[in-house]
C-alpha cells in the first residue's frame, strides 16, 4: 500500500497550468513528483539532453577500465597509487559536480 494516502486537489487557471505542465514537461518527471521536490524546497531542473547520459556511461566506463588496471598493476606492484588515487579522486568527483550542475534539483531561493 502506498503511503501517500492523501489527496490535495488544487485549482489553477488556464494560464498557471500551463506554466506548470510546460515546466513539468522539460523536467520530465510526473506532476506530482515535480510539486513534490518543490514542496521539499528545491526546483526541479530540466531534463538532462540524451548526449549527457552517453557522456557519462563512458566516464564511468573509464573509471571502471582505470580500476581494472589498477588492481593488476597493483597485484604486479608496478603503479604509483598515490598517483592513481588521486586521479580516480578526480575523476568520481568531476562525475559528481557534473551531476550536479546537470540532474540534481537546486534549492529554491530565500
Amino acid at each position: 500500500m502506498s503511503k501517500r494516502n492523501i489527496e490535495i486537489k488544487v485549482r489553477l487557471n488556464r494560464k498557471e497550468a500551463e506554466a506548470l505542465n510546460k515546466r513539468v514537461k522539460k523536467s520530465r518527471l510526473s506532476r506530482e513528483a515535480y510539486i513534490r521536490h518543490l514542496i521539499e524546497g528545491s526546483v526541479p531542473r530540466d531534463a538532462p539532453p540524451p548526449d549527457y547520459f552517453s557522456m557519462m556511461r563512458e566516464l564511468y566506463r573509464i573509471g571502471n577500465n582505470l580500476n581494472q588496471i589498477a588492481q593488476k598493476a597493483h597485484v604486479l606492484n608496478v603503479m604509483d597509487v598515490q598517483r592513481y588515487d588521486a586521479a580516480i579522486h578526480e575523476l568520481e568527483a568531476a562525475i559528481r559536480k557534473i551531476t550536479e550542475a546537470v540532474v540534481l534539483p537546486q534549492p529554491m531561493e530565500k
